[in-house]
C-alpha cells in the first residue's frame, strides 16, 4: 500500500516543477509495478497489468487474456508446429508469403466458447482480466526493479515535455547562464535543458565568463541519447529581428515589416523595413526617440553598426538607399545580367565601398543585385555580387568611413 499523502505530494511537485502530468507518472508507476510482479511471480508469457487506486493507496494486479478463435490463432501441438516449420511457406497470388497466425497460448489467450461462460456478450479480440493474488514480500523484492522503471518513465515524460515547451518557442529569444566553454562552443544552462551556442553562431570578438547571463535566438531543438540540446544563435539575422521586436511595439505587432537583412555579425548590418500603415514611419519606429531603440539593440550586439533603410519596390531607389551613407549620382540597371552600375562623385568612392568593401558588399546582399561602383568619369572601382556573395579577394585600400 502507498502512502497517499506522500504520493500526491510527489505527483503535484513533478507536474508543477517539471511539467509532467500526474496521469503520466501514475502510468509509469503502474508499468513498473507490473514489470516487477511479472519478473518475480508470473508464469512465462503472462500479460500482467497493475492498477493503483489513488483513493485507497492499494495496488491490484491482473492477468490479461485476449479472446480468440480459429481466425486469429492456430491451435496446434508442439509436434505439429515442428512439422509446419519444415514445410515451404504458403504464398499469395503475387508470390509473397502469407501471414502466419500466432499459436494459441493459454497464458495469453482464451477460447471464445470458454470466454462466453465468463461474459456472455464477449467477442473475438476483447480482453478479459483475471485478478491475481497479492504477494506479502512483493514490496521488498520488487522495489529496485520498480524504481528503475519509474525513473526511466519519468525521464521519457520529462523529455517529451521539454521538447514540446521549447519546440513551441523555436524562433524566439531565450536566455540563460554560461555553464562551460568547450571547443569553442558555449553551453548555456536554460533551466530545464541545456542550450548550445556554436562557435560559428557567436558574435566575433565577444567573450563570455562562466555564470554570465547570455541571450540568443533558439533556432533548433535537437534530441540526443545524452539529452535535449537547444541550439542558439547570436549571429543570425533572426536574432537582430527579435531584438527589435522587443524594443519596438510596431515591429512586434507586425506594423513594421522586415523585408531584407544583410548582416556581418559584430561589425555591421543593413536592414530594409516597410510599414503596413501609411501613418507609421518604419525607420523612425525602430530608431526610437533620440535613437534609444536602435542604441539598445546595438549594445546587445556588442556595438554592431545598424543601417536602417526603408524598403522600395523600385530597384534603383532601393540600391541608392542601400549604399547609404554615400550619395549616389546615378544608377543604371542591366536586367539580363542583374547588375547595377552605380556612379558616385570622387569624394564618395570610399564611403560607397566601405572599409574592406563592406558597405557595397552588404548593399549587394541586401538588394540581390551585382553592384559596380564607378567614380564620375573614372574607372570602375568595385564590383560585388548579390545575395550571399563573398567579399572581393583583394579589395582596394579604403579611407575610414
Amino acid at each position: 500500500m502507498f502512502d497517499l499523502k506522500v504520493m500526491n505530494s510527489v505527483l503535484g511537485e513533478l507536474e508543477e516543477e517539471r511539467g509532467i502530468p500526474k496521469e503520466k507518472v501514475v502510468e509509469a508507476i503502474e508499468a513498473a509495478l507490473a514489470t516487477a510482479y511479472k519478473k518475480e511471480y508470473a508464469k512465462k508469457g503472462q500479460i500482467i497489468r497493475a492498477h493503483i487506486d489513488l483513493n485507497s493507496g492499494t495496488t491490484e494486479f491482473q492477468q490479461v487474456k485476449t479472446v480468440v478463435d480459429n481466425s486469429t490463432v492456430r491451435f496446434v501441438s508442439e509436434e505439429e508446429e515442428e512439422e509446419y516449420k519444415e514445410k515451404e511457406p504458403a504464398l499469395d497470388a503475387e508470390g509473397n508469403p502469407l501471414p502466419v497466425l500466432p499459436i494459441f497460448n493459454d497464458e495469453q489467450h482464451i477460447k471464445l466458447e470458454d470466454a462466453k461462460f465468463i461474459k456472455r456478450d464477449v467477442s473475438v479480440g476483447d480482453e478479459l482480466v483475471f485478478p491475481l493474488e497479492p504477494q506479502d514480500d512483493y514490496g521488498r523484492i520488487a522495489a529496485q526493479t520498480a524504481k528503475q522503471v519509474i525513473i526511466q518513465k519519468i525521464r521519457e515524460a520529462e523529455k517529451v515535455s521539454v521538447v514540446a515547451e521549447y519546440g513551441a518557442r523555436q524562433g524566439e529569444i531565450v536566455s540563460g547562464t554560461v555553464q562551460r566553454m568547450e571547443r569553442g562552443n558555449i553551453y548555456i544552462d536554460l533551466g530545464r535543458a541545456t542550450g548550445i551556442l556554436p562557435y560559428d553562431e557567436q558574435i566575433p570578438g565577444e567573450r563570455y565568463r562562466q555564470g554570465e547571463r547570455i541571450r540568443g535566438v533558439l533556432y533548433q531543438v535537437e534530441e540526443s541519447p545524452r539529452g535535449i540540446y537547444l541550439r542558439l544563435s547570436r549571429a543570425k539575422p533572426e536574432f537582430l529581428v527579435k531584438l527589435f521586436e522587443m524594443e519596438a511595439p510596431e515591429a512586434a505587432a507586425g506594423t513594421v515589416v522586415f523585408k531584407a537583412i544583410a548582416r556581418e555579425a559584430g561589425s555591421r548590418s543593413k536592414v530594409a523595413v516597410a510599414s503596413t500603415d501609411p501613418h507609421v514611419d518604419p525607420v523612425g519606429s525602430l530608431v526610437g526617440q533620440r535613437g534609444v531603440r536602435v542604441s539598445t539593440v546595438t549594445s546587445e550586439l556588442g556595438g554592431e553598426k545598424i543601417d536602417l533603410i526603408e524598403w522600395n519596390d523600385d530597384p534603383k531607389q532601393f540600391i541608392e538607399e542601400a549604399l547609404s551613407p554615400a550619395r549616389i549620382l546615378n544608377v543604371t540597371l542591366n536586367e539580363e545580367e542583374h547588375k547595377a552600375t552605380v556612379e558616385v562623385a570622387d569624394d564618395q568612392q570610399s564611403l560607397a565601398i566601405g572599409r574592406g568593401g563592406q558597405n557595397v558588399r552588404l548593399a549587394a546582399k541586401l538588394t540581390g543585385w551585382r553592384i559596380d561602383i564607378q567614380s564620375l568619369g573614372g574607372p570602375k572601382v568595385a564590383e560585388v555580387e548579390g545575395k550571399d556573395a563573398p567579399a572581393p579577394e583583394a579589395p582596394p585600400p579604403i579611407a575610414t568611413e
